[in-house]
Parts: structure tokens; C-alpha cells; sequence
């Protein structure tokens, strides 16, 4: 019997809903890092190393009732060419954001990390989205950032907000562009020996809203 307690190193609303879809049962345990990107970082970099940087420091401070432990670590940053978008710092930032990305295409970067204490194991995978957002009006906009939805996400928009869909297309893994890629998620999680059975095609459509890009493609999306 498997007595490692999963572990979400995250405060992510989404990332909670994608573990409890999985049929996951877990503990939240936020990492205190700074997250700021280092001097000429590539994103691809930056989020690779942030998520092994939560999934370490939450180990370092696991308490022992907790322990042992399989600890799940994720970063997303939106890349628009070389300007890095986080988490907007206000409503005012979330405006500029939203209106740099208008009509544009970048990339959302998701970083997760999967480990494993006492022995300190780690794997990381980094998932890469295209993504073209559509010509939405300023003040589809102000209404959006009014809501208070964007405060907390990345690029200061979520694919799956109904009102707003910003989104026009994407070339990739929504639920990377949500925070937490699924398929990455669950192949990471079977080296660890858990076994993830509930069909992810099902659970990505149901909380992106779009069709799940395994499917898309046509490999196995259980």
C-alpha cells in the first residue's frame, strides 16, 4: 500500500480542481519563493526551475505528518515574444496585459515537477502552448477586469472565463494554459507508481471548455 500523502504545492484555484477530477486525493501546502526570473531567462527556463523551486522548499518545510510524501509543483508564465506577463500587480496592470495580447499570438509555458520525499526524487516536464487571442473591444475589458476574475492568472486572462473567452485559437494543451498539464501531469505521476485512471480527455473539455488536444491528436487521452 502506497502511504505517501499527495501533495499540491499551490494555492491555484484550477490546480485543485484539475487534482479532485483526477481523483486525487491531496493536501495543499503553498511555497514562499521568489518567483521573479533571473537576468536573460528564457521562459522555458524560468518556469522550469520555479517549479522545481516550490516542490523543493515545500519538502524542506513538509511537517512530519505529511510525511512521506509525492509533491506536486507547477509555474506558468505567458510569453508575448520577450516580454514575460505574470500575475497582473492591479487592476490597471491586468488592462495593459489584456490589451498587449489583443489579436496577438504567444505562448503559455506551464513547469511541473513531481517529488518524491525522503529520497528526494524529482522530474519536471515544461509544456508549451500557442495561443491567439481574439479582438475583443476595451470595454469587454474593463467589464473583464472589473469581475476580479484576472487578478490572479497569468497574462491576465483564463481561457475557460465564458463571458470574456479570449481565446480565438490555440495550438497546444489547454490545461497547460490553465496551470496544470494533465497528460505531462499523469506520466510524471506513473514513474512515481500512481496510476491515474480517470479519462483526461473528459476532465480537460469539462473545465477548459475546449476539446482536449490528445484527443485532437488522436493518442490516448486515458
Amino acid at each position: 500500500m502506497d502511504r505517501r500523502n499527495i501533495i499540491l504545492a499551490s494555492g491555484s484555484p484550477r490546480r485543485r480542481e484539475f487534482l479532485k477530477a483526477l481523483g486525487l486525493s491531496f493536501t495543499v501546502v503553498t511555497a514562499d519563493i521568489d518567483e521573479s526570473p533571473w537576468p536573460g531567462e528564457k521562459p522555458l527556463d524560468l518556469v522550469a526551475r520555479l517549479a522545481e523551486s516550490k516542490a523543493r522548499a515545500v519538502a524542506q518545510a513538509l511537517p512530519d505528518e505529511l510525511r512521506p510524501a509525492l509533491i506536486i509543483a507547477a509555474d506558468t508564465v505567458v510569453a508575448l515574444g520577450d516580454q514575460l506577463l505574470g500575475k497582473p500587480k492591479d487592476m490597471e496592470d491586468a488592462v495593459a496585459m489584456l490589451q498587449r495580447l489583443r489579436e496577438r499570438e504567444h505562448q503559455v509555458h506551464t513547469g511541473v515537477s513531481v517529488l518524491s520525499t525522503p529520497e528526494g526524487r524529482l522530474l519536471s516536464r515544461v509544456n508549451s502552448t500557442r495561443v491567439l487571442m481574439r479582438a475583443y473591444t476595451d470595454q469587454e475589458i474593463q467589464a473583464y477586469v472589473r469581475s476580479g476574475d484576472p487578478l490572479d492568472k497569468a497574462g491576465a486572462y483564463a481561457i475557460q472565463h465564458r463571458a470574456f473567452a479570449p481565446v480565438l485559437r490555440l495550438e497546444g494543451c489547454a490545461a497547460g494554459v490553465m496551470g496544470l498539464p494533465l497528460a505531462d501531469l499523469r506520466d510524471l505521476l506513473a514513474q512515481f507508481g500512481v496510476a491515474v485512471t480517470v479519462p483526461l480527455a473528459q476532465v480537460c473539455a469539462r473545465l477548459t471548455g475546449v476539446p482536449c488536444c490528445q484527443e485532437e491528436a488522436g493518442s490516448p487521452a486515458n
